[in-house]
């Protein structure tokens, strides 16, 4: 029993197909086990519903664990290099999966020092569907999911951020992955914004469909998804209505609201000074973001201002007050908006305003300036980029070139190719 065995594992949906891995692994030798950070885990699934420190105590009091160590990737380099096992032991699950790579790298490290790979039967029984299912209906819940974007920010270089505007939309953002190399690709939180929210209801991005009507729309994402949400709040409108707001918002669950420093009729900041926009005092809007914080109870609960004096040409020196007057008066968030393709006035701010203070997120929509790679951002200092409008503005070409196919063809035979099937629209929802 001298041989030093090690397995990795996340344990945050702990079943019996870990505890038989744990068990058949001791039996090899003195069993090191290897815990996933946050960090690791948020790279290729959801956060996990229990930190690094709940679930390196549950490890740590299973029988059979000698010693808990952080794995800080999901690549074992590291770890056996440092630890130099003589036994690797992992589920045969990895033949079939994503993890490959990972596998052809534990067997080619392991060969430094003549160690081996075991790999035992996965359990049976182990229905891993139900139980992500459980775990699912547990991070939707508001107390849980409205926490879930400063956990973020606090384990994720940038976080991806997709608009959604109805239950169907929320789902593509809930579900949509790619793999690239080792890792998974995915959104990490959803942005409700005003205009798509108001164009998918067929009316005008002027705030004409009010807070009760948004609600709704909420409501609806929140029934069928678990990440977390960010509310474009226009103006927060009244002062009096914006505290009643920010309570509203966090009870149900809403991780954060963007709020924009300007008055009057509310006129999409894409228009630029082509039309008439009025942007607040910095006196009047610092007292909205007062008012808005001593509003809420919670910690979680984000209030983000959005700063529109690049998109006004009011200059850099103006957005930069602006920032910092906003970040004295307790906002949670910068976010820093232009309509410019070039991205340069945006990286000036950003590098400007990091070196005033590096611990406030900045949010950026790169909707003018869409070349820019999420890599550079972070080069920059940003924090969270939202995709803002992108699944809708694709929804419509779609829907009217299947509509003029009808028509072109008096039959629906021709469009059959850009449609789902029936089977896979009626079993697109799950009936749980």
């Amino acid at each position: 029993m001298n041989k030093k065995v090690y397995i990795a594992i996340s344990a945050d949906i702990l079943h019996h197909g870990h505890i038989n891995l744990i068990k058949k692994a001791s039996e090899y030798g003195k069993l090191t086990v290897g815990v996933l950070t946050d960090e690791a885990i948020a790279t290729y699934k959801r956060l996990p519903v229990l930190n690094y420190d709940q679930r390196k105590f549950i490890i740590e009091n299973i029988e059979g664990v000698d010693e808990v160590v952080k794995q800080e990737t999901l690549d074992y380099t590291e770890n056996l290099e440092k630890i130099r096992p003589d036994i690797v032991v992992h589920g045969d699950d990895w033949l079939d999966n994503n993890q490959q790579q990972t596998r052809n790298k534990v067997i080619t490290t392991l060969s430094q020092w003549n160690g081996k790979l075991i790999e035992i039967p996965y359990t049976k029984g182990v229905n891993i569907d139900k139980l992500n299912t459980l775990v699912n209906d547990s991070t939707g819940m508001p107390e849980t999911r409205r926490t879930q974007l400063r956990r973020l920010l606090e384990l994720k270089p940038i976080v991806k951020t997709m608009e959604a505007h109805n239950g169907l939309s929320a789902l593509v953002v809930e579900n949509a992955k790619i793999k690239k190399d080792e890792r998974i690709e995915r959104f990490d939180a959803m942005w409700l914004s005003s205009l798509t929210d108001s164009t998918a209801k067929g009316k005008p991005d002027i705030e004409l469909v009010d807070m009760t009507s948004r609600l709704k729309t909420i409501d609806e994402i929140m029934e069928v998804t678990t990440k977390p949400i960010i509310l474009d709040g226009d103006t927060g409108g009244e002062i009096e209505h914006f505290t009643f707001n920010v309570r509203t918002l966090e009870r149900i669950g809403v991780s954060a609201v963007i709020i924009e420093d300007k008055i009057g009729l509310k006129k999409n900041s894409l228009y630029g000074t082509e039309v008439e926009q009025t942007q607040d005092s910095i006196e009047h809007f610092t007292q909205k973001i007062r008012a808005g914080k001593k509003a809420q109870i919670t910690e979680d609960f984000m209030i983000i201002a959005r700063i529109e004096s690049l998109i006004l040409e009011k200059g850099m020196d103006d957005a930069l007050t602006r920032a910092k007057a906003y970040t004295e008066a307790g906002a949670d968030g910068i976010m820093i908006h232009s309509r410019k393709s070039d991205p340069t006035e945006i990286f000036t701010f950003c590098d400007k305003f990091t070196e005033y203070n590096s611990q406030i997120p900045i949010v950026v929509v790169p909707t003018a300036f869409n070349k820019v790679y999420e890599e550079e951002l972070v080069e920059h200092g940003v924090n969270i980029v939202i995709y803002a409008n992108h699944l809708i503005r694709s929804a419509y070409p779609a829907m009217m070139e299947t509509a003029e196919l009808i028509l072109e063809n008096n039959r629906c035979h021709e469009a059959d190719k850009k449609c789902l099937s029936i089977k896979e629209i009626l079993s697109l929802i799950p009936d749980k």
